[in-house]
């Protein structure tokens, strides 16, 4: 995307109102995306804060929105979440409020719809590696190991 047009103040500001309004963005992709427009170090700082001055961005609401859609839409695990939002530099504390929006017992009946789903795609027989199978499965998508090895033990219990 590393265009040679050269961008002013105003018209980064509106570019990155409207990519901001698009869909809730964290601060390393705002800035990713200003120094992809070859804005200097003033500039992204200047345009970053008008950004959070006049809401377009708000890292609180990013990690909210991130933990909400990455449970209900792909599955995934409270670990996997707060991993993705660290690697966005994501602070502890948003992290902390992201997961609240997480429902306990949605969390719970997510994980065994997911486990029963996945587990009747597996076609292997053997038991052992029936099992590892679904926990690899479980745990790839961030699911806690104590909660993966109690839903192995209930779905695939040791005869």
């Amino acid at each position: 995307m590393h265009s040679s047009k050269a961008y002013s103040i105003t018209e980064a500001t509106r570019k990155l109102e409207s990519y901001c309004a698009y869909q809730e963005r964290c601060h390393k992709e705002v800035v990713q995306k200003l120094k992809d427009m070859r804005m200097i170090p003033d500039a992204i700082d200047q345009i970053v804060t008008h950004l959070i001055a006049h809401n377009f961005l708000n890292e609180e609401r990013f990690a909210q929105s991130f933990a909400r859609g990455k449970f209900n839409i792909k599955k995934w695990g409270k670990n996997r979440i707060v991993n993705e939002l660290k690697q966005r530099d994501i602070s502890r504390f948003n992290i902390k409020t992201a997961l609240k929006e997480i429902d306990e017992d949605a969390y719970l009946e997510t994980l065994d719809a997911l486990s029963k789903k996945r587990l009747s795609q597996i076609s292997e027989t053997n038991l052992q590696k029936r099992r590892k199978k679904l926990a690899d499965y479980l745990l790839y998508r961030g699911w806690e190991s104590h909660l993966v090895y109690e839903k192995l033990k209930e779905l695939i219990p040791n005869t």
